[in-house]
């Protein structure tokens, strides 16, 4: 069977936070790379990738996390 890429699921980033992927430098890691995927995706779009972990470094531990929510909460899940 062939279908459009249209109809192709888009799968969400699955991150345990209370493993090795919840390390706050693999957090980093992640952003640093998803902010690169995206750039390429959208084009036109820029997030950059410094910046967010900028902010991520800017405060604690769930200041990371919520930055990693708000930029890249349509395309990942984090568990606690």
């Amino acid at each position: 069977m062939i279908l459009p890429i249209t109809e192709k699921k888009v799968r969400k980033v699955e991150i345990d936070l209370t493993g090795p992927d919840g390390n706050v430098f693999s957090l980093m890691n992640i952003a640093h790379d998803l902010a690169l995927l995206l750039n390429e995706r959208r084009g036109n779009t820029y997030m950059d990738p410094k910046a967010i972990v900028s902010e991520m470094i800017a405060g604690d531990y769930e200041n990371a996390i919520k930055v990693m929510e708000k930029n890249f909460g349509h395309m990942i899940i984090m568990y606690r």
